[in-house]
């Protein structure tokens, strides 16, 4: 019996785990006795917020989770899976890694994406596409222009060498962000709904198979890690970062897929956060049965590994598998062709409890409903943040008017956060480029589903800012423009996942920011007919200044019933007309204009839900119509960013255009017309011909539409009744959006 079941434990060694005196009591109580060091560590990282999700679970029940394209819900997997028709599904999650790419971000970012894609895969959905949702600080910090570098460069390695295709995402840049970077996985993948596998250990007697690489110190204490600020001394903590192997992991990919359409597989679980653990106990108490393995026959590449660092290791590419009973042989067969170690380490047991051991001699013995369904939930003390009192008490009157707004849109396209991220994203490559028929830099990644005439149309969004300003309401933004992003594709939304970054949920304002989020996201879900299937909560995203903007990262998937209806955001043609769906309001508040330009942070963002959906509703008709040759939302930067970005975004299509703001501007300020945020407003351009079709569809959904003017030109001409306001050269606009980082991270 190994040597670290004779260390006292007590209330101290609790505490030093992470666990509180309450649940130290609640282990002992659940246990009828003491918890060896094992068991206490054990329910440590189970019990973890990473794992457990302790402090925000009990506000998932605002969340709408059932609909009837929901084949696999929200919290019944690791990843959701809706329902796309011809007997398909597609599988998606969003899963944070910002504590470890604070720490080693090419390690931490690459073995985030791994994460996610066996997240995807162990359902039987071959993976088709990632994203990153990824948030840094100012990138004229050279600390922050390494963690970007490295962010990506990890990125790019896992997804090239493991073959699947990156396909864009967003990244903003922001203080806030200095110190904690977000970096946030989207990985999605379509599965034929015959081959849906579940990560349950069904079946007393069945066979338990470790699968995958070699268990490592790598890792150990990764999900206590992630549960906890950042300090010096946390980030300096050894083995706290897995590292991954991409070749190893598409291999595994490969096999656990052709295990699954073979049917040799009746559960599987990947080995993520705190690992074996993680996986045993939940495939059982999914089930409702128990699991007994013996950590002496796992594979390992460290000599003198505990049981302790054995269940609670994140070392990547690892499996539990429980396979079918009467074709083991077959399995192994298949294992072998594609050079991956599988051992027998246990069998399904129907006790309910999940028993390791040692050689034979028991370690640890725990109820797996302990670890999983009883684990602790908390209602967190909320207090509205005092700042809100300032922010949101702010007069725009008062503010100059630009006298050079060409000027100001140059400096805008000039951002990081507006700036193109195609220099970032070169370093991807598509595994089957007749596949990818959008990448990075459209409103929303097009991704085609080989062997059918259908096509996805994927977006992942959040505006930090309009969440600072106005939780609620900018949680609804963020709902609102990764479904608006999705429609401009021609997608019909169907669901999404959410990766929600926040601070310390133990400081009230911090925690009243989360719930007022949360039921922002719900009721713009609700509204607009997206369940949330799957997700991720990532606490304690703090640097010494504070906590992070907070960031509920939405990740929408959406149906192109045919992908030749696909659309992009470039115009096109030349003499098209410029039409602008939605109504135009004031939208200066958290705009990039009003922080970049007027050095303010401030403001109250405001969505009519309602109206957002009726936009979203008509675009989606006008395309599915044929009369659209471009779409693209207005969001950062505003009106005049979403008309220089038409006229740039196809590097090898650069197209002006004259626009007249008569129509729109009302008595709306200039600078608020051109720069305002205000969501649920798209920019379309059609042949002439369709302008009385798109008149009619808009008019069927209540939609204001206005022409704003036409296509052509090498120059963007924006007039309004005192004459030209912008008029800058289409290379201009061009180059300044394109070289924003390039020259930045030289």
């Amino acid at each position: 019996m190994t040597t670290e079941n004779t260390i006292k434990v007590d209330v101290a060694l609790a505490k030093e785990m992470g666990l509180t005196e309450q649940e130290f009591e609640g282990i002992k109580k659940l246990l009828d006795r003491t918890p060896n060091v094992t068991e206490l560590g054990v329910f440590s990282a189970m019990w973890s917020e990473h794992c457990s999700y302790k402090n925000s679970r009990k506000l998932f029940r605002m969340f709408p989770t059932k609909a009837k394209q929901v084949l696999v819900g929200a919290g019944e997997e690791n990843s959701g899976i809706v329902d796309i028709g011809d007997g398909l599904g597609v599988a998606f999650k969003i899963e944070s890694h910002n504590h470890p790419s604070a720490v080693e971000p090419f390690e931490a970012s690459a073995t985030g994406i791994g994460g996610c894609v066996r997240d995807i895969f162990t359902t039987g959905a071959r993976p088709v596409a990632v994203l990153g949702g990824l948030r840094f600080g100012n990138l004229d910090n050279e600390k922050v222009k390494y963690l970007f570098k490295e962010v990506f460069r990890g990125l790019a390695h896992y997804a090239n060498v493991g073959e699947i295709s990156a396909v864009g995402g967003d990244a903003y840049f922001d203080e806030s962000y200095e110190g904690n970077p977000l970096v946030n996985a989207f990985v999605i993948g379509v599965v034929k709904q015959k081959d849906i596998v579940r990560g349950m250990a069904s079946g007393v007697g069945n066979s338990v198979y470790y699968i995958g690489g070699d268990t490592g110190r790598d890792g150990v204490g990764g999900a206590s890690f992630a549960s906890k600020e950042i300090t010096e001394e946390s980030a300096s903590t050894p083995n706290a970062v897995a590292i991954g192997d991409p070749e190893l992991g598409k291999r595994l990919r490969k096999a656990c897929l052709e295990l699954i359409e073979k049917k040799l597989v009746i559960g599987m679980q990947d080995m993520g956060a705190a690992g074996l653990t993680c996986s045993s106990c939940e495939t059982a108490a999914r089930s409702g049965t128990g699991i007994e393995i013996d950590v002496a026959l796992i594979p390992q590449r460290e000599k003198n590994m505990t049981p302790y660092e054995i269940l609670l290791s994140e070392s990547q590419e690892r499996m539990l598998a429980i396979l079918n009973g009467g074709s083991e042989n077959e399995a192994l067969d298949i294992l072998r062709k594609w050079k991956i170690n599988a051992v027998k380490i246990g069998r399904v047991t129907g006790d309910g409890i999940m028993r390791v051991k040692e050689n034979g001699v028991t370690v640890c013995e725990v109820p797996a409903e302990a670890l999983t369904k009883k684990a602790p939930l908390y209602d967190r003390e909320i207090k509205e943040p005092a700042y809100l009192k300032e922010t949101k008490s702010v007069s725009f009157d008062s503010l100059s008017e630009p006298d050079d707004y060409n000027k100001v849109l140059l400096q805008l396209l000039d951002l990081p956060t507006i700036a193109s991220k195609e220099s970032a994203y070169k370093q991807f490559t598509f595994v089957e480029k007749d596949e990818v028929l959008a990448g990075a830099g459209s409103d929303a990644a097009i991704v085609k589903i080989k062997g059918t005439k259908k096509a996805l149309a994927i977006s992942v969004d959040c505006n930090g800012r309009f969440c600072y300003l106005n939780p609620y309401n900018g949680a609804m933004m963020a709902v609102a423009e990764a479904a608006r992003n999705v429609v401009c594709a021609g997608g019909r939304p169907l669901a999404i996942t959410d990766g929600l970054n926040f601070g310390n949920p133990m400081k009230p304002e911090n925690y009243w920011q989360f719930h007022k989020c949360i039921e922002g996201l719900s009721d713009a879900c609700k509204a607009l007919g997206t369940p949330v299937i799957s997700g991720n909560v990532s606490f304690y995203n703090e640097n010494p200044k504070g906590a992070v903007d907070p960031t509920p990262m939405v990740g929408m998937v959406g149906l192109i019933e045919d992908a030749e209806k696909s659309v992009t955001q470039g115009f096109k043609h030349e003499g098209d007309l410029v039409v602008l769906l939605g109504e135009n309001k004031p939208g200066l508040g958290g705009s990039e204009y009003l922080y970049h330009v007027h050095k303010m942070k401030k403001g109250d963002p405001q969505i009519d839900i309602k109206a957002e959906k009726a936009v979203q509703d008509a675009c989606l008709e006008m395309i599915q119509s044929g009369i659209i040759n471009s779409a693209h939302d207005v969001s950062e930067g505003g009106l005049a960013t979403c008309l220089a970005e038409s006229c740039i975004s196809d590097s090898g299509r650069k197209i002006g255009a004259v626009i007249e703001l008569d129509d729109v501007k009302k008595d709306i300020r200039l600078d608020d017309v051109l720069f305002g945020e205000a969501p649920s407003r798209i920019v379309v351009s059609i042949k002439s011909d369709n302008l009385a079709k798109l008149e009619e569809i808009a008019k069927k959904h209540s939609v204001p539409c206005y022409k704003l003017g036409k296509v052509g030109g090498d120059k963007l001409i924006v007039k309004d009744n005192k004459g030209e306001t912008i008029n800058l050269p289409v290379g201009t606009l061009s180059d300044a959006w394109r070289n924003a980082i390039p020259k930045r991270i030289k």
